[in-house]
């Protein structure tokens, strides 16, 4: 017996949640935040008005359980993805995060392991982590590409059950090239699964795995709504793969998982996007004149096709971070050593942040590497 009073500690915690934190940015109350990636564009008034009346008709049937099968939504979603795919090759859930789990559910699990390369995105092992995935890593290239007779090498030795790669990736921004995708696909019995997140910023948004999914069974895209179609607030995420996959990821879904209003509020969504994806090449012209601005601030810049770079390099980037932070600027202290990342916002938020840096730079130079090559 326990007494009422109790520490995380006294609990039977599982041991390798032990000393652990909970996974997150800092959500802090400043002028400028550039640290998650989102879209800075609100849905605009059409929009909003679209989902309330989406919503307003969801609430008049919150007595019952929503479609446990999203079959609109999902209908729609395949629609919006094209490449002929049908509703049933399409899942949807609370985010893409749900989506990940719930493939480890499904195909990863206890003495099952999962691939990914590194550095990438950092919920990775925290999905392995939680579904008692072992995770292995291959490092990138210098270049942030995936090195392919690494990869090779780690499948033939390990026979992952679950491959993962991210392209756009996070956080470095760089994309993989679809060749290289089909290649784990050849090589591998094992579920590939391509984190498209970020895939309608890319400069090329056209060369998507989504065109491969003919001809690969093992073969999974996830998306999200949180980015492009600015529905960070909605938790809307997504996969496309074979009938037999989706069937797979129903095994493990909760019952009616996905609520009535959040169907309700993605389709409406669905149904408007053209409206907003709008913003859409707005931000890429951002990013890449931001990009081009850093470089000319004396900062290195790694190419990005996603709603965000990385630049430094720093010294002290921890220093940077604070000194930005300071400045009314928050962005995101993560990825290799010396970089920050900064999330493409509007104009506006975006000339503050430059503003920022060149008064912090300007107070103190040394805060540049002299080794600002990438």
């Amino acid at each position: 017996m326990l007494p009422a009073e109790i520490n995380l500690a006294d609990l039977p915690l599982r041991p390798e949640l032990r000393g652990q934190k909970p996974y997150g940015a800092p959500q802090l109350d400043v002028a400028v935040r550039l640290n998650v990636n989102e879209n800075p564009y609100p849905p605009t008034p059409a929009v909003v008005e679209a989902m309330a009346q989406a919503a307003r008709r969801a609430a008049a049937g919150l007595n019952r359980y929503p479609d446990r099968e999203a079959t609109r939504l999902r209908s729609k979603l395949a629609r919006y993805l094209g490449h002929g795919l049908l509703f049933d090759q399409v899942w949807a859930a609370n985010g893409s995060n749900e989506i990940m789990i719930q493939l480890l559910q499904a195909f990863g699990g206890p003495g099952r392991r999962m691939l990914s390369f590194t550095p990438t995105y950092s919920m990775y092992p925290e999905y392995a982590r939680d579904s008692h995935t072992e995770l292995v890593t291959v490092p990138r290239r210098a270049d942030f590409t995936i090195d392919l007779p690494a990869a090779w090498e780690a499948i033939d030795s390990l026979k992952p059950d679950v491959i993962v790669v991210a392209t756009p990736n996070n956080p470095t921004g760089t994309s993989t090239p679809i060749g290289v995708v089909e290649r784990l696909c050849r090589a591998s019995a094992g579920v590939v699964v391509v984190d498209e997140a970020y895939q309608e910023f890319s400069r090329t948004p056209e060369n998507t795995c989504l065109r491969l999914l003919d001809h690969y069974g093992n073969l999974v895209v996830t998306r999200t709504m949180s980015k492009a179609f600015a529905l960070a607030g909605g938790r809307v995420g997504y996969a496309a793969a074979s009938r037999a996959v989706v069937e797979a990821l129903r095994l493990v879904r909760l019952p009616y998982h996905l609520s009535a209003v959040t169907q309700a509020v993605a389709e409406a969504a669905l149904d408007q996007s053209g409206e907003l994806l709008a913003g859409v090449e707005r931000l890429r012209q951002i990013r890449d004149d931001s990009i081009l601005q850093l470089r000319q601030q004396g900062c290195a810049v790694i190419d990005s096709d996603a709603n965000f770079c990385l630049f430094g390099r720093f010294r002290d980037r921890r220093a940077v971070w604070q000194g930005l932070l300071d400045r009314g600027v928050l962005v995101r202290q993560v990825g290799p050593t010396g970089f920050l990342r900064v999330s493409t916002g509007a104009s506006q938020e975006m000339e503050q942040f430059h503003a920022a840096l060149a008064d912090l730079l300007s107070q103190d130079p040394e805060l540049l590497s002299p080794e600002r090559s990438l």
